[in-house]
């Protein structure tokens, strides 16, 4: 979604946030950090990596005016670049963040609010507001030389490998305002972070419409392909599905039952469970929409198309050869044995 070859920290500071409901409070910096080489090497790719990857995005939400989204307008006074505002502004968001803890659960920890430039989103380079939460610190051993000999003793820090909780406000608008991505890796309120602190709802664009599309396919391949026509149909279907996204620029739900289902009451189970999948998680699949290959191809890589048997064998397919398991692969029942089987045909091995 983002990246940040030519991307550089230009505002940068760190804060500690309490725990309202446990009464532990805010403590504040009062000025921003100053890199040294080593540090800034360190920070800015740990800060940045997680979003390189990240294909949904969000725009902030307001039940009355969007203007009166919190994070909304310090990002706004921020990309004003009014030197003198940033650290108070900075403190106002830690504020806000501390108002959410509403529970002892929330955990209490380091953030650290950072303005970039130069970060490129959709082939242009702008600002990025990032707000991170640290909230596990690693231990690790430091050795010490005394007395001509070395000894060791345990500290406490923050771990290079993932952020907890982050966002990025781009600098980039569109008719619904900034573009907003976000990362949990410590989801244990997925009202505090998402929906309290920056109250923000997933863009209506290609890249959601894509991301809802194959969730429902792939829901539909577990609760219906798969309990009624077995596993071979279900692995069959999904490297279907993907083929048409990558074979399409766009979906025609019509298009896409003709080109995916033989068979009209297959048709007509896969309308009944998209009415099904919108009720039940509150979505809307669009009958017709722009692909996003960016999607595609993150989403391809989690389906696994396995073929797993009760004699600790499993049959994997290839889900970019979508007719492999038509055309290869055999099913029966041997009388003898009592069992069924697979058969499958080949020229040679690899």
């Amino acid at each position: 979604m983002i990246k940040r070859n030519k991307a550089f920290i230009s505002k940068f500071i760190i804060h500690k946030v309490g725990n309202k409901f446990n009464e532990a409070k805010n403590v504040f910096s009062e000025d921003v950090v100053t890199f040294d080489e080593d540090s800034y090497k360190l920070m800015q790719p740990f800060l940045l990596k997680p979003f390189g990857n990240i294909t949904e995005s969000y725009r902030f939400n307001h039940h009355a005016d969007i203007n009166l989204n919190e994070i909304n307008s310090y990002a706004q006074q921020l990309f004003k670049d009014d030197e003198d505002s940033f650290i108070e502004i900075s403190k106002n968001i830690v504020n806000h963040l501390y108002e959410q803890s509403n529970s002892a659960q929330i955990k209490t920890g380091d953030v650290i609010i950072a303005l970039f430039e130069d970060i490129e989103y959709r082939e242009v380079n702008t600002q990025a507001l990032g707000i991170f939460k640290i909230e596990n610190k690693a231990e690790f051993f430091q050795t010490y030389l005394e007395n001509n000999s070395f000894d060791v003793f345990v500290q406490k820090g923050i771990s290079t490998k993932k952020v907890d909780k982050g966002c990025l406000v781009i600098n980039s608008q569109d008719d619904a305002g900034y573009t907003v991505l976000t990362v949990d890796n410590n989801n244990y309120d997925a009202q505090y972070w998402i929906q309290n602190f920056l109250n923000i709802k997933f863009a209506d664009d290609s890249n959601r419409h894509t991301q809802v599309y194959i969730d429902l396919c792939k829901d539909f391949s577990e609760e219906v392909i798969k309990q009624e026509f077995g596993n071979q149909e279900q692995n069959q279907f999904l490297a279907q599905t993907i083929d048409f996204f990558k074979e399409n620029e766009t979906v025609n739900v019509h298009d896409f039952k003709e080109t995916i289902f033989e068979e009209e009451d297959k048709k007509e189970l896969f309308d009944d469970y998209k009415k099904q999948f919108e009720e039940n998680n509150g979505v809307l699949v669009r009958n017709q929409f722009s692909i996003s290959e960016a999607v595609v191809k993150k989403q391809k890589k989690k389906i696994k198309t396995e073929i797993k048997l009760d004699t600790n064998i499993q049959i994997k397919l290839d889900i970019d050869a979508p007719d492999a398991a038509e055309e290869y692969l055999e099913k029966g029942y041997d009388e003898e044995r009592k069992m069924k089987y697979y058969k499958v045909y080949f020229n040679e091995e690899d």
